[in-house]
């Protein structure tokens, strides 16, 4: 937001340099992000003198050219080629002399030098209004008064405005701060903290009286909800033409482009008071009414900048008796504004719920000046102030009458807030021991009234303007701006607690495991819980019914919020694959969002995505393809982290995984994963096989904190390692070969694992081979060749009876 330092001259008398001012609105919170220098004309008709011309006749070398004889004062005579076709003797002509320098309609700097044109020298130049930044006649030469001194500067002629101006980055909350009075307001208020105490000064509007009732247009408010104040009035017989200099100054100081005399003077209010207003030339208001109201869904209208919108049902319009004329509060129409043959316009000036405006705004795109601080809440107690500022400025800048009186649609006042301030509140949150004389006189210079004052504390009336005001503790951050965060004195020592802590908890196990995936190779990646519901379509353990939906959405790709973690992951896939990084292994920590019949649910997860080749292509090492035991391998490392045992997979019934498996507990499903179906990958252009996994966190959580750990000495007598090559039938798993084993052997054997299997040549048809090893350990003694041998003869026995099994 700018501010224009001369601007706020005109409310409060500031007694110091911008730079310090900048340091006072920022210790008050209003931090300046900027500080820029504004001139009216650029360059400030420096080095541009009053010349007389004394001489004019035609360039030897060129038809179109004069040489000029120009006395620049002192006795001082040059000579200039101009080809102005207005250039006489005994003229009186603004000269930019060698070495000033003049700026182009894109503010782009050229200097003048000393130069010759066509074989004669020339020593400056004679300039006409746009090469000054005057006007915009280009014709000829500016031709000035004949009673100017030659010399003269021409700054001293024309009246060139020098201003400072703020970029104040304002924070969503500060509303009253909206405007140059709100800004004012708050640098009275520090001021008076450092014993200054100065006048606000407020424009009067004593003098604004109605000249007759010639024009009176009926209003009438549908939905005081929506619009819980209204005011309007009628103004004849004005002039719209090109504001005065004053106004346009003060607009382009703070970035806005003057437009004519009347909305330039509903801007300067605006930003004066902030008061948005609006003006409708009142001869295009059909049947003299104004409705303000809600139409039908879909109804056209086409706004300002020429584009046709559809209304939603819940936008309010401001209409006549038969068509929309403007969005309230947000943008006019393109057929009622005030143009070069306006004489008579509809004035008005309003307080429009916030939240309102804020949704229709952003359901159509719209960012004005004036849904800006609708939306954050505007004072709703100047409306009719604002409404009668803007007339006598109107009235004073285009003529006119006022032709009605104010019609003011208030039916429910919007009451101040009440607050009660307890002081050992106070002094607990700053900090320190504040005297209650200093707190009163800053809420004063807040115009926050006190009311009654008790041994405890105080009650307050907050004025309505500070919407962000509601709360003891909003009072007391009030209290510390205006006091001064650098006035808050440290203690010499710091107390502090320790909170204890569950190992268990939540954000503690999130980082062990993304540490233990980070070392695995793994990035983490942060996904948009907003999508689009076309997803429910591709799974049918989807239910569209279920999605949790924005009242607001920014676009209908951005309008759910996610029920299934997979379809964001395969969009970073998607992503990486396409700018050539195809070997990837992603996992995100994540929460899903559920509607069941009016409940709405959140779950946590962590998902994995593995896709490509296992490791970077090295010259010394192979790098294969990323599998599905790659993955139950990384599945299981976790279990094994987070302390999880024995738990055996089952498989999983997904139409999204063609292969899978599922972890499961005594209570609930822990992970899914598998292989995604290529018809879901095809969906986002996915060619490669991708691996997905989805733990359920809030599951895994539980599971863990219910696991008691335990812990042993290392044994101090060796293991025993044997190895089988079974001949197998291919029905034959390696989980029976494991369930046999462990009941035959259930103190001494410790490991079981396959570490080859073999289907092919040289075996008869329907079998094949495992070789598994088996460890033995007595943690006791020192096991013998003799009690190894029996086991293995009894482990042989059970897998020859039980699974048809030979020795290889």
């Amino acid at each position: 937001m700018k501010i224009s330092y001369n601007w706020l001259k005109q409310f409060i008398k500031l007694p110091e340099a911008p730079e310090a001012t900048g340091e006072l609105l920022t210790d008050l919170g209003l931090e300046v992000e900027g500080l820029d220098s504004f001139q009216s004309i650029k360059g400030g008709l420096e080095g541009i003198v009053v010349g007389h011309v004394l001489e004019c006749k035609s360039h030897p070398n060129a038809d179109k050219l004069q040489l000029t004889n120009v006395d620049l004062g002192n006795g001082e005579q040059v000579q200039i080629v101009c080809g102005a076709p207005n250039i006489a003797a005994g003229q009186k002509v603004p000269v930019a002399t060698i070495g000033t320098t003049l700026f182009d309609e894109n503010g782009e700097a050229w200097p003048i030098k000393k130069g010759k044109i066509r074989g004669e020298a020339s020593f400056g130049m004679i300039c006409s209004e746009k090469e000054l930044g005057l006007g915009q006649s280009h014709e000829g030469i500016m031709v000035m008064k004949d009673d100017l001194v030659p010399g003269t500067q021409v700054a001293e002629i024309f009246e060139v405005e020098n201003d400072q101006v703020f970029e104040i980055g304002l924070t969503p909350n500060r509303a009253d701060a909206m405007s140059h009075w709100g800004v004012a307001r708050d640098l009275k208020a520090g001021y008076t903290q450092q014993g200054k105490n100065l006048e606000l000064i407020t424009p009067s509007v004593s003098s604004f009286h109605v000249d007759n009732r010639s024009l009176k247009i009926q209003i009438q408010v549908e939905d005081s909800a929506l619009a819980p104040r209204y005011c309007g009035v009628t103004i004849s017989g004005l002039k719209v033409e090109e504001s005065p200099k004053w106004l346009q100054n003060r607009l382009k100081a703070i970035g806005l482009g003057p437009k004519n005399n009347v909305v330039d003077a509903t801007n300067y209010v605006m930003h004066e008071l902030g008061q948005p207003l609006h003006a409708f030339d009142a001869g295009k208001i059909a049947g003299n009414e104004i409705n303000v109201k809600t139409l039908e869904k879909g109804t056209k209208f086409t706004t300002l900048d020429d584009v046709e919108r559809e209304l939603h049902e819940e936008d309010l319009m401001i209409c006549d008796a038969e068509k929309p004329l403007c969005i309230a509060g947000v943008f006019g129409g393109a057929t009622s504004g005030v143009t070069s043959a306006t004489t008579q316009i509809f004035l008005e000036s309003a307080y429009f719920n916030p939240v309102s405006v804020r949704k229709t705004a952003k359901r159509h795109a719209l960012n004005t000046d004036a849904s800006f601080r609708f939306e954050r809440g505007i004072d709703p107690n100047i409306t009719e102030y604002a409404l009668k500022r803007a007339v006598l400025l109107i009235t004073e800048i285009a003529g006119g009458e006022v032709t009605s009186d104010i019609d003011d649609l208030y039916p429910k006042k919007i009451e101040d807030f009440q607050v009660f301030l307890t002081f050992d509140k106070v002094n607990k949150l700053i900090g320190e021991n504040l005297q209650q004389e200093t707190i009163k006189s800053i809420l004063a210079s807040l115009e926050i009234r006190v009311n009654n004052v008790t041994e405890t504390g105080m009650g307050l009336t907050i004025p309505s303007y500070r919407v962000d005001v509601q709360r003891e503790a909003d009072v007391i951050e009030e209290i510390l701006r205006v006091y001064g965060y650098n006035n808050i004195k440290f203690g010499e020592k710091l107390n502090a607690s320790v909170a204890n802590s569950s190992k268990f908890e939540d954000y503690r196990l999130q980082n062990l495991i993304a540490n233990q995936l980070v070392g695995q190779g793994f990035y983490e990646t942060m996904a948009n819980s907003l999508t689009t519901p076309a997803y429910t379509e591709l799974s049918e353990q989807l239910n569209a019914s279920q999605n949790v939906k924005m009242l607001n959405p920014l676009s209908q790709d951005l309008s759910v919020l996610r029920q299934s973690m997979l379809y964001s992951g395969l969009e970073s896939v998607s992503y990486n694959i396409n700018r050539k990084r195809s070997d990837l292994k992603l996992f995100e920590f994540g929460k899903t969002y559920h509607d069941f019949n009016g409940s709405r649910v959140e779950n946590k997860h962590l998902s994995i995505f593995i896709s490509g080749n296992r490791n970077a292509e090295r010259w010394n090492s192979t790098s294969g393809r990323t599998d599905f035991f790659l993955l139950k391998g990384i599945i299981e490392s976790i279990f094994q982290r987070l302390g999880i045992e024995n738990l055996k997979p089952s498989a999983v019934k997904s139409d999204v995984f063609s292969e899978g498996l599922i972890f499961s507990s005594a209570k609930s499903n822990l992970v899914s994963f598998g292989v995604i179906r290529k018809k879901v990958l095809k969906h986002f252009d996915i060619e490669q096989e991708v691996l997905y996994a989805d733990f359920n966190w809030d599951a895994l959580l539980e599971v863990t904190k219910a696991r008691k750990t335990s812990f042993s000495a290392i044994p101090k007598y060796p293991a025993v390692r044997r190895d089988f090559a079974l001949l197998l039938n291919n029905n034959v798993s390696y989980e029976e070969i494991e369930q046999i084993a462990l009941k035959t052997e259930k103190k001494l054997l410790k490991e079981i694992d396959l570490f080859d299997v073999y289907q092919g040549n040289n075996l008869p048809e329907g079998k094949k081979s495992y070789a598994v090893s088996f460890k033995f350990q007595d943690e006791n003694k020192t096991l013998t060749d003799k009690q190894v041998d029996k086991m293995m003869k009894k482990l042989q026995h059970r897998f020859e009876e039980e699974l048809q099994a030979e020795l290889r």
